[in-house]
């Protein structure tokens, strides 16, 4: 199985990237918070990769740091919790606030997470309280990064995305947005201060 790839990035996107190596090029799902990581555009990187094999499909899911593809295997390991749904739970949180959310039992912000029910978020903390702990002790500052930390963030980044910035911009744009927004407004009102942002640069 193929345990990581480091080549040149040629495509990226909020939810995957397309790394050549040698001439091949491998298809990577990753999570939001690890594309706005990513290098430019026909620039080296490296990853560490998991491998899920289906019936009809071979995925890889890609990583650029240990504790977030260890993160990725304990929310997998829970009931009812496939690969996509563990990245799309990855996407929400950045690694260190996601072991803080699930260390700490904190469900209503776990529930905030796009797809993510009370059920989810109840069985996620019973089943990985104690094991994410394992975790703070791997976790550098570096890993934190200068994201936005509210729970509609994510969200937020892929709306930019999606209409065309790059994710670097979409996640400044969307901090500075959720501070002078303030995280408990709604979504529409967030997303307008964060295109407020982007054009007046």
């Amino acid at each position: 199985m193929i345990a990581g790839l480091k080549g040149v990035l040629v495509e990226k996107g909020p939810l995957e990237a397309i790394v050549d190596v040698q001439g091949v090029a491998y298809r990577v799902a990753i999570s939001t918070m690890a594309s706005g990581r990513l290098p430019e555009l026909g620039q080296p990187v490296s990853m560490r990769v998991r491998t899920v094999v289906r019936e009809d499909a071979l995925d890889l899911y890609g990583f650029l740091s240990k504790p977030e593809e260890e993160l990725f295997l304990m929310l997998t390991s829970v009931s009812q919790v496939g690969p996509k749904m563990a990245l799309n739970v990855l996407s929400g949180l950045d690694t260190p606030e996601l072991v803080t959310a699930l260390a700490k039992g904190e469900v209503a912000r776990l529930t905030k997470i796009h797809g993510v029910g009370k059920k989810t978020a109840e069985r996620l903390v019973l089943e990985l309280k104690d094991k994410v702990k394992l975790l703070g002790t791997e976790l550098t500052p570096s890993e934190g990064g200068k994201r936005p930390t509210a729970p509609m963030a994510s969200d937020l980044v892929s709306a930019l995305v999606n209409l065309g910035y790059k994710p670097q911009q979409a996640e400044a744009a969307a901090g500075t947005a959720l501070e002078r927004a303030g995280e408990g407004a709604a979504f529409e009102a967030q997303f307008r201060e964060a295109l407020k942002v982007l054009r007046t640069g």
